[in-house]
């Protein structure tokens, strides 16, 4: 792969330091998790982020130097500051990968990329999840543990089912099904900007569903496919003309608004 993919994992790390139960899962947090599993590749260039450290561990920085960023969030999404919020938001715009996971749907990131509520029906009922890998041609779909059938399954996972208020995405890659029933668009993508940006549903807090070998893969494919290509900064200049160009008529004043309209009447 060359040079390290330049990895950034935030995570609000909540509920692994209040919960004993969620803390015998994730003893280091679900950040160290995702961590570790793109490090084993040999391909990243892996660090954390989370809630609680100053800029929540998100400084210009950090970001300025970032090739994507993965995000798990969900009991805590009114504490990230507006600011920060814009801030990744600019960066993504210029080019940087997103990676929203499972609960980060409701998002004040995705939900201002998406522009639209991310809203959607949810159960914890321990249930069993079938995803179905229905772009197998895609990137982030390649060299996965699946069955013949074209799908792998998660013994236990939280629930979530349709409608799922987003835009259509551009390109919908894993679509899961549940044992109560329910379906639900699992793996997205969008491009913003110059940015793409690839939502996957799976990794209830409660469940060890990161340490799932497809699971993994997956979240390595998308830091692939969603890694920074290009960087275009927000720019908005007064372009010279690349050929000569004939004097405006007199009465067009500078900006090429009209000074009197007596005058061209």
């Amino acid at each position: 792969m060359g040079t390290p993919i330049r990895a950034v994992i935030w995570n609000e790390f909540i509920h692994e330091q209040e919960h004993e139960a969620i803390r015998k899962i994730y003893p280091k947090g679900i950040h160290q998790v995702i961590a570790e599993a793109l490090e084993k590749t040999g391909n990243f260039s892996v660090s954390t982020a989370t809630l609680d450290q100053p800029e929540h561990g998100l400084s210009k920085e950090l970001l300025e130097n970032t090739q994507v960023l993965y995000w798990w969030g969900h009991i805590a999404h009114d504490k990230v500051q507006n600011e920060i919020v814009e801030r990744v938001k600019q960066r993504v715009l210029e080019g940087m990968g997103l990676v929203v996971l499972h609960s980060g749907h409701y998002s004040k990131i995705f939900r201002s990329l998406m522009g639209t509520t991310c809203s959607l029906k949810w159960r914890e009922a321990a249930e069993k999840e079938r995803i179905w890998v229905i772009e197998p041609s895609h990137p982030i779909a390649q060299d996965l543990p699946v069955n013949e059938g074209g799908y792998f399954e998660i013994p236990h996972e939280e629930m979530y089912g349709e409608r799922f208020e987003i835009p259509v995405p551009d390109e919908l890659v894993f679509v899961s099904w549940f044992q109560g029933g329910e379906v639900f668009r699992s793996g997205c993508c969008w491009n913003r900007g110059a940015g793409r940006i690839f939502y996957f549903r799976p990794g209830h807090e409660s469940y060890p569903t990161y340490y799932n070998t497809a699971v993994q893969k997956i979240l390595v494919n998308a830091g692939y496919w969603a890694a920074e290509r290009v960087k275009i900064q927000d720019r908005c200049p007064n372009s010279p003309a690349l050929e000569p160009l004939p004097e405006p008529p007199a009465e067009f004043g500078q900006a090429g608004i009209v000074q009197n309209l007596e005058d061209i009447q």
